[in-house]
């Protein structure tokens, strides 16, 4: 399966490539370091400026959370969950690190495939 990466949208000239690349790239949010062994919460969200379709055919099916290689979790969406609206959906993971993170999500859309973020690291101490 091919993964799709955000792409800087600044330098991008076309409004609609602009629209299909913001709204289909998964944004990890959180902070950058954490406490060893204590709920630690990350927020994932698709899309920063543009809104996702949220049709039967056309949503975000699931958002996962890893940190290197290793997957953490990962939430699933029907369609509709949105109000049968554009909109971004949003979750927020709670993880305990034991070792800094390299975090990364993907993001699942029904009619353009999977979407990867950029890494985010957290340092643990």
């Amino acid at each position: 399966m091919k993964i799709n990466k955000y792409e800087d949208i600044s330098q991008i000239d076309k409004e609609a490539k602009k629209d299909y690349i913001d709204r289909h790239s998964a944004f990890v949010h959180c902070e950058s370091s954490a406490t060893k062994g204590g709920k630690f919460a990350v927020t994932v969200k698709v899309g920063d400026e543009y809104a996702h379709p949220d049709d039967f055919d056309h949503y975000i099916s699931y958002v996962q959370l890893w940190d290197g290689e290793t997957f953490l979790a990962e939430a699933h969406f029907t369609p509709g969950v949105l109000g049968n609206q554009p909109g971004q959906v949003e979750v927020v993971f709670n993880v305990v690190p034991t070792k800094k993170m390299k975090l990364t999500s993907m993001a699942y859309c029904t009619k353009h495939g999977l979407w990867q973020s950029d890494e985010v690291i957290v340092e643990v101490a």
